[in-house]
């Protein structure tokens, strides 16, 4: 089984094309979203349509939370409200119909996958966890392997009974011990926010035991322009660079 999990597309078509793309070319056998397709992006619901058009399961993100309970979009600063109100304008109803349906978190192929933090959360950051909080969920959780998106940040967080771990998890092959288990922030498609620019995805390979960090190059200066002529936030422009 090869499969590949996006996260954090954040209405970054152009991003989002050029990862599709790379995908078809890796012979992956499934694609698994994160979540926060939408927020922060001038395309929000031509992103939405394709990950529909594609088949690919997605649980939901604090962004897409915002957007069917709105509630949640005093958990948000300000301008990530403004910004996400303005991406609400720009989804079809089909689109907030289709959000409205996405799960908390989803199990398959013998792994869990959750925007946020395991089991199911969609707002709380790895960060703001302490180790022997996380030593409690890994000792919970059937799966041995979880999937994360949020901080847009990659990291390989790994458990052997008894000390948590934290590494990177770096652009290419990175091998799995089978002894252990693991939460991966697979990063971000549509906003990097690691000092490399370039869309990030991973791909999990089940029979050799290894992740796949890939890093694909897109036409920043076209979403750049999408952004601002769409009258979103300007730091959400700047934040691509």
């Amino acid at each position: 089984m090869r499969l590949a999990i996006v996260s954090d597309i954040h209405g970054n078509m152009d991003a989002f094309e050029q990862v599709l793309a790379d995908i078809t070319r890796s012979d992956v056998d499934e694609i698994i979203s994160l979540g926060d397709n939408i927020g922060y992006g001038p395309e929000p619901d031509l992103v939405v349509k394709n990950v529909q058009a594609c088949n690919i399961p997605s649980v939901v993100g604090n962004h897409e939370l915002a957007v069917v309970q709105p509630k949640y979009l005093s958990w948000f600063n300000p301008v990530a409200r403004e910004s996400l109100l303005k991406t609400i304008k720009l989804l079809s109803d089909q689109s907030v119909r289709y959000i409205s349906k996405q799960e908390s978190h989803l199990v398959s192929f013998g792994c869990r996958f959750v925007h946020g933090f395991p089991p199911d959360s969609a707002l709380i950051y790895m960060f703001q966890v302490s180790d022997s909080r996380k030593k409690q969920i890994f000792d919970k959780l059937n799966e041995r392997i979880c999937f994360i998106g949020h901080t847009h940040i990659l990291e390989m967080i790994s458990y052997d009974g008894k000390k948590v771990q934290y590494n990177p998890l770096n652009q290419g092959i990175n091998r799995l011990s089978d002894e252990k288990k693991y939460i991966l922030n697979v990063g971000s498609v549509g906003q990097p926010r690691d000092g490399d620019n370039r869309a990030k995805y991973v791909i999990w390979n089940s029979l050799q035991g290894t992740i796949e960090v890939k890093c694909v190059p897109y036409d920043i200066a076209a979403t750049v322009e999408k952004i601002r002529a769409a009258g979103l936030p300007e730091e959400h422009a700047q934040r691509l660079w």
